[in-house]
């Protein structure tokens, strides 16, 4: 794997020849296709969907129900069981917002959780809206089954977790915790932000009721994602956000609202992003050895960490994506950061959006981040190596 097939694909590698690109947990590349995808709405359609009559207006309109119809389907899901959102916190914030929480108030999660998923039901927690649980971690952090099976019971309304963990790379059964919450009553919320991108889903097997994922972390534009459900859920969510398209007819003493998963798309929406979107999905289902390259670059990214004496973070299962959290004993991780830049090596440091689990790792000053994507080789992360074995050199 020195060489991939698709690296000629990024247009930003061809303007930063040398670049080893570790951060696409953070966000990903853009292939031209994707980027060709998106400027097409402004060079053949430009007008509104859902709106217009015209025929530009109506144009728009059937490309975005193809657009729809592709995303939905990348993850095993139906046109109208997504909705268009801006990202996967907006996604989770109108789940936070929208379950009907006064008959069970309880809402499980963990300390490994993105900020995304932790924040909103932190604020409904400190509000006195829900009785909020928050499941500790192991050394790895990783959250034994025996803690889901002691928190999920009778009282509780909604569990959120993620199916791909931002800081080590663990990949949670949902299945089984789908399970447990159904077996209680409850529903399961799924951030899968950093899971959608590198595995295959199937919405309607997964366990999950509630599906949040975002473009930018799977070749896709930033400012667009997608919030998938089950359709008879749909009918009982109250609304988060309402204007333009969110109803049917408006009077000064009645609004009839819209039916469906549109009635939670209000106001225009980022019909570019979609588009670009919808490419990415095409991209990555072309793809059928995605889970392969990456347990292999995971191997070596794990090797290249381990064998500069850094402290890493995380187990070394094989239920892990292609991403790894570590630190040198003496060193600042934005200086380490900094430093591997110098060396035309892109990673990320700091806290990741994630304070509560990089902590729980007992990273209290935060981490490196290195992760890996499709346009990655194995030679990328040998030369990772060999850099953070010059900066064993100084930290020793």
């Amino acid at each position: 794997m020195t060489k991939t097939r698709y690296k000629d694909e990024f247009p930003l590698f061809k303007e930063n020849e040398g670049l080893v690109y570790l951060d696409s947990a953070c966000t990903t590349l853009k292939p031209s296709r994707v980027i060709e995808a998106e400027m097409s709405y402004y060079r053949e359609y430009g007008a509104c969907a859902s709106r217009s009559s015209h025929r530009l207006g109506r144009k728009t309109n059937g490309k975005l129900d193809e657009c729809r119809e592709t995303v939905a389907k990348f993850v095993g899901a139906e046109s109208d069981e997504l909705v268009w959102t801006k990202n996967t916190t907006e996604a989770l914030n109108i789940i936070a917002h929208s379950i009907d929480v006064s008959h069970r108030k309880k809402v499980v999660t963990t300390v490994m959780e993105h900020h995304a998923a932790l924040l909103p039901f932190m604020k409904l927690r400190d509000s006195g809206l829900i009785d909020l649980t928050i499941l500790e971690c192991d050394a790895n952090g990783e959250i034994a089954m025996q803690q889901w099976e002691k928190a999920i019971d009778s009282d509780t309304r909604l569990v959120v977790t993620n199916n791909g963990n931002n800081t080590t790379g663990h990949v949670n059964d949902i299945k089984k915790i789908g399970n447990l919450a159904h077996d209680n009553g409850a529903l399961l919320c799924v951030d899968g932000a950093q899971g959608v991108p590198h595995s295959k889903i199937r919405f309607k097997d997964s366990g999950a009721d509630f599906l949040c994922f975002s473009a930018h972390k799977m070749l896709g534009p930033t400012g667009i994602g997608a919030l998938v459900t089950k359709k008879e859920l749909l009918k009982k969510m109250e609304l988060f956000v309402i204007g333009g398209g969110t109803v049917k007819t408006v009077k000064l003493d009645k609004i009839e609202y819209d039916e469906g998963n549109t009635r939670f798309e209000a106001g225009i929406q980022n019909y570019a992003g979609i588009f670009g979107f919808a490419e990415a999905c095409k991209f990555l289902s072309e793809i059928s050895d995605l889970e392969a390259q990456e347990h292999k670059l995971r191997a070596v990214l794990i090797k290249a960490i381990d064998g500069a004496g850094a402290i890493r973070y995380g187990g070394d299962g094989k239920n892990y994506a292609p991403l790894c959290s570590f630190n040198f004993k003496n060193a600042k991780a934005h200086e380490v950061g900094l430093m591997l830049d110098k060396q035309d090596i892109a990673v990320r440091s700091g806290f990741f959006c994630a304070q509560p689990a990089i902590e729980a790792l007992g990273a209290k000053d935060g981490a490196v981040r290195a992760s890996c994507y499709i346009y990655n080789t194995e030679d990328d992360v040998k030369k990772f190596g060999e850099a953070l074995q010059r900066l064993k050199t100084i930290y020793e």
